[in-house]
């Protein structure tokens, strides 16, 4: 007893300060957001005198931080539902299948996780820019439609996998009493197996939601007027090329991560739950 005891009030002490590490960063956010240049350097860790609020003001106004929200709302939330009704399908006929293809196409899909986004981004840049129609005024570079295709490509390896392991569980038996009672295979999907992949599906979409939401690589490629930046674009400018206007970055990226951590919050529980059952089944 008393070497399991030991044992937990180590791994207690090992998380407390796991916990701590983490959040430190965050901390050195957050308090700098109320300080001034001077204060900044001069006392980089300690409180801040006062909270002055000024700072987030100015960071909206500079940063253009409604118009930069609306951007990632409308890229963010189209490219969610997108990956989870197009990759929710696939997987849903991969398992079905099980054929040699089916299982060849699923392990093509995992391997493509392995293949870091800096060793294609170029050529994919090169690719994308030739994807342009003059006439009807269609582009994929500086577009909205083709940043989310670029997502939807991105997002559907690791939501396809998920859902793969989740739905290998679903009873089949369940679809065969549908298509007997006269369903279609469309019906099927949408009125049987899709209402039950409830917990993978919240899952899938929290992790896109905080890839897309904070990713600035893609979006600094593809999006070039200023109109169309998203959050992480705007907030890139306060870190100008001879001066970092720390205050006004700090609370920049503090209005950055506040509507994904109370996204996070409300959907937490939805995320171990459905990665374990579908790693588990």
């Amino acid at each position: 007893m008393k070497v399991k005891s030991k044992a937990s009030k180590v791994f207690i002490i090992l998380g407390i300060l796991s916990a701590a590490f983490t959040l430190f960063p965050m901390y050195i956010m957050v308090v700098n957001s109320f300080k001034g240049r001077a204060e900044i350097f001069t006392d980089t860790i300690g409180l801040p005198k006062s909270l002055d609020f000024s700072y987030y003001i100015s960071a909206i106004e500079k940063m253009q931080f409604l118009k930069a929200l609306s951007n990632s709302l409308l890229v963010t939330i189209i490219s969610i539902v997108l990956i989870i009704l197009l990759t929710s399908m696939s997987a849903w006929a991969i398992v079905r299948s099980n054929s040699k293809l089916s299982n060849f196409i699923l392990y093509t899909f995992i391997a493509t996780m392995l293949v870091p986004f800096q060793s294609v981004m170029i050529p994919l840049m090169q690719y994308m820019s030739a994807w342009e129609i003059k006439a009807i005024n269609f582009s994929m570079i500086d577009t909205y439609y083709g940043l989310i295709f670029m997502y939807i490509g991105f997002g559907s390896s690791l939501s396809i996998f998920l859902y793969h392991g989740f739905i290998k569980a679903f009873p089949r038996s369940l679809e065969e009493a549908a298509m007997i009672d006269g369903c279609n295979k469309f019906q099927v999907f949408w009125r049987i197996v899709f209402p039950n992949l409830k917990p993978i599906t919240v899952t899938v979409a929290i992790l896109n939601v905080i890839w897309i939401w904070n990713d600035y690589l893609l979006p600094s490629l593809v999006l070039r007027s200023p109109k169309l930046r998203t959050i992480p674009l705007s907030t890139f400018y306060f870190f100008g090329e001879f001066t970092i206007q720390w205050n006004l970055a700090m609370a920049g990226l503090v209005l950055t991560i506040i509507p994904i951590i109370i996204f996070y919050l409300f959907s937490q529980k939805y995320i171990i739950k459905g990665v374990m059952a579908g790693a588990v089944k």
